[in-house]
């Protein structure tokens, strides 16, 4: 019985060796199939023969050359001119002023014992009061209403600074009695000996028995023992437009120079001097 049991066992373990020799084979060769399976097949070597390199030199392309006429540029000349060459700058005399004139109906200008003057036009550039050459005419007042009123310098005249007036007028402008009365006498006469000239006396209203005396008119058209009236009767068409340089040009400084018209209030019954010369210089 115990020989038996033993011969079971024996055979037993040579089964179980068996068994596992077998499956050890098994396995192995199942690895290697598997591995020969994940290999990837060799790729067969491929004989490229590359052709034969041809050693003529390419032919570079061939470029078409096309003539191009190019003008040529125009080139000026600069010069550089520095401020030591320049020429200084042209001096341009200042523009003259303009001349002033005062518009006015006919206002006053200035009196004299009683007698009221008036501006003889009425556009009178200024007015120039200076020394008169008759011994009886009378100091005038200046008034606010004279336009630009100046003292002339003396003229070496036994009178006063402003016994006459010299009114600059407008060349064409008319020329008004200066005062209210009536004509003493009128006409033309000779001025230094050479200039022809005319002139008005009038008796003033406001001092009968003095006269009012103007002088440098051209053209009076009034008569002895007419009535005028101050600032408006026409006694000349114009004012005398004299050949020479007077004293109040020499203020007035404008070119060509305006005339002017003498104006004077007289006492005839002061004696006069004649004046050095008969009245020629």
């Amino acid at each position: 019985m115990g020989h038996r049991r033993r011969a079971s066992v024996s055979l037993l373990l040579v089964a179980l060796v068996s068994t596992s020799s077998c499956a050890a084979g098994v396995g192995g060769e199942t690895m290697q199939r598997v591995a020969a399976t994940d290999r990837s097949p060799a790729t067969p070597a491929i004989d490229v023969t590359a052709p034969p390199t041809s050693t003529t030199p390419s032919t570079p392309p061939t470029t078409s050359a096309v003539a191009t006429t190019i003008p040529p540029v125009a080139t000026t000349a600069t010069s550089v001119v520095t401020p030591s060459e320049l020429a200084p700058p042209a001096t341009v005399p200042p523009p003259p002023p303009a001349r002033t004139i005062t518009e006015q109906a006919w206002t006053p200008f200035a009196t004299a014992g009683g007698v009221t003057l008036v501006h003889p036009a009425t556009r009178v550039e200024r007015v120039g009061f200076h020394q008169s050459n008759h011994d009886g005419a009378r100091q005038l007042d200046v008034l606010a209403t004279a336009v630009s009123p100046v003292t002339l310098e003396g003229r070496s005249r036994p009178t006063s600074s402003r016994t006459a007036a010299d009114v600059v007028v407008d060349p064409v402008a008319e020329i008004r009695s200066p005062v209210t009365g009536r004509v003493v006498r009128s006409g033309t006469y000779v001025l230094y000996c050479d200039y022809s000239d005319d002139y008005l006396v009038v008796e003033p209203d406001q001092h009968p028995g003095w006269e009012v005396k103007l002088l440098h008119i051209d053209g009076v058209r009034v008569d002895p023992g007419e009535r005028v009236v101050a600032g408006e009767t026409v006694v000349a068409p114009r004012a005398t437009q004299l050949p020479f340089e007077s004293q109040v040009d020499e203020v007035s400084g404008f070119q060509p120079a305006w005339p002017h018209v003498h104006i004077e209030v007289v006492d005839p019954t002061i004696p006069d001097q004649p004046s050095p010369g008969g009245g020629c210089d």
